[in-house]
Order: C-alpha cells, then sequence, then structure tokens
C-alpha cells in the first residue's frame, strides 16, 4: 500500500487551497493501492519552534509524514512566498525532517495573473533544503478564485487535469523508484541460504 500524506496550507475561508488539494486527492483515491493521508495543520496543535507551551501534536506530525511514502503540499500564495502555516508545519517535522528522502509534489494557489510561482520557488527551496525530493512538474493556479465555484467545482477542465495528473505523478515517481527496503548485502545473503 502506496501512502500519500496531503498537507494543506491554509486555513482562509474561503479555502481554495482545500478545493484544488481535494481534486488532488481524488486522483490518488481512484488508484489502487493508494491510501491517502489527509494533513490539516489548522486542526493540529502545532508551535513555532522555541515557543511551545504544553502539548502539541508535533510527533503525530512527524508520524504522518515519516509514515508516508510520499506528499503533496498545498499552499497558497501569500505576499510572494508559501503560507506562515505551510511554514510552521515544516518547523514541526523536525531535524532531520520527516520530509527528508520523500518524494514530494508541489501545488501552489494564487488570487493574480501570475500564478503561485514565487510561493513554489521558495517551497522548493525549503524542502529541498531539509531533504525533500521535490519532483518537477509543481501546479501554479492563477486567478484562483475564477477557477473554482463555492462548492469547490473546478471550472477549468485543463486545470482539474492537471492537477490530477500532479497526483497520479507521484505514485507513479514512487513506483518506479521505490528501493527494497533490504540492502545490497542482505539481498546477497539470502539468496545464498
Amino acid at each position: 500500500m502506496i501512502k500519500i500524506a496531503t498537507v494543506l496550507g491554509s486555513a482562509h475561508p474561503p479555502n481554495i487551497t482545500a478545493m484544488a488539494l481535494a481534486l488532488a486527492q481524488e486522483g490518488l483515491r481512484v488508484i489502487k493501492g493508494v491510501e491517502v493521508l489527509d494533513v490539516d495543520p489548522s486542526k493540529l496543535k502545532l508551535f513555532i519552534p522555541g515557543m511551545e507551551d504544553g502539548p502539541s501534536d508535533r510527533d503525530r506530525l512527524q508520524k504522518l509524514i515519516g509514515g508516508a511514502d510520499g506528499v503533496i503540499l498545498a499552499t497558497p500564495e501569500y505576499h510572494g512566498s508559501f503560507s506562515s502555516l505551510m511554514k510552521v508545519v515544516i518547523e514541526n517535522l523536525g531535524y532531520p525532517s520527516a520530509l527528508s528522502g520523500k518524494p514530494v509534489s508541489l501545488l501552489g494557489i494564487a488570487g493574480g495573473r501570475y500564478g503561485a510561482i514565487k510561493s513554489l520557488e521558495h517551497l522548493r527551496s525549503v524542502c529541498s533544503h531539509v531533504g525533500a525530493l521535490v519532483l518537477p512538474g509543481e501546479i501554479s493556479i492563477p486567478r484562483a478564485g475564477t477557477v473554482f465555484d463555492e462548492h469547490g467545482r473546478c471550472l477549468v477542465a485543463e486545470v482539474e487535469q492537471d492537477i490530477r495528473d500532479l497526483a497520479q505523478n507521484l505514485v507513479r515517481f514512487i513506483r518506479e523508484t521505490k528501493c527494497p527496503d533490504i540492502s545490497p548485502e542482505e539481498m546477497a545473503r539470502k539468496g545464498l541460504e
């Protein structure tokens, strides 16, 4: 079973980022042998590192992401970068990061005509820095307020297909590059027994 964690980087209503991420999740759920781990950080108790105040969901978040075979990070673009909520998620993934060595796909949402290019550029840089394998082909959705209706339906067929393809390409990458959980030495020894 391939486990894909999807992380929502927005808590702002109406949540167009959640609408786009829902399409990616639908794209995953139609693939046999794939389980979606839906991570909504707005429902978790996470702190800015160094400002902890009591129990948190940091360990739970690290286990969810750490147990996933791949991750989709979805963020709106705020002030030319990714959301503070996404930054808090990344900061709570520990060091070494639970993203280290994981294939990651990026999905960005923006209200402007240029899309989420800057936020995805920044998010790619941070994820790469913590050791994630950020896949090419991130999706940037411009003028997001015109792409989805109030019920979350995508009004642009090409955008909908791009989002579904993002999810399916992540699974394809995992299936095609999955290394065995056994070292070559262990494989050789088992072959000799």
